[in-house]
């Protein structure tokens, strides 16, 4: 009994001090509103914006304890798909070997608790791919590597204090 009490009454204690969120969220923020991210990017992926809003909106649901509205929030998300665009990255016997899918996203945070915490700021994430593929069939593989780097960006960038 005495060896479970001793192991036990740390993790208690520690649990009162740590959260296992990865979120860091001032204790007077209590609401968020997620706009649907809009795509203004010259090549309009159509799945892109409402995948990445659904994401966005889950992984912010699953890992804070802020409650989604509709209406006025203490923090409000707007963000829209600035670029979306191919690139060569690799050449190998003077032909293109890999491309690059270059995204960037445009993240607006409104803070209504503490107007110095807003946040405006452009998150680029690059996926490589063959350049035997076409644009089309890259983007059937790489969708969840895009949708979750671009998701985790965001969140990062608004909720983690580092």
């Amino acid at each position: 009994m005495k060896t479970v009490l001793f192991i036990l009454l740390p993790l208690i204690v520690l649990s009162g001090c740590y959260t296992f969120r990865d979120a860091s969220i001032p204790s007077n923020v209590n609401t968020i509103k997620v706009n649907f991210i809009e795509n203004r990017a010259q090549y309009v992926n159509p799945q892109l914006a409402p995948q990445l809003t659904d994401r966005l909106r889950q992984k912010i649901n699953n890992q804070t304890r802020l409650t989604q509205v509709q209406g006025d929030a203490d923090y409000e998300i707007t963000a829209e798909i600035r670029n979306y665009m191919v690139t060569t990255s690799g050449v190998t016997n003077q032909q293109a070997a890999t491309n690059r899918l270059v995204v960037t996203v445009h993240v607006n945070l409104l803070n209504r608790v503490d107007p110095e915490g807003d946040i405006d700021d452009n998150i680029t994430r690059n996926f490589d791919f063959s350049a035997n593929l076409s644009l089309q069939q890259a983007e059937a593989s790489l969708m969840e590597d895009i949708l979750k780097g671009i998701t985790d960006e965001i969140f990062n960038r608004i909720f983690s204090n580092w």
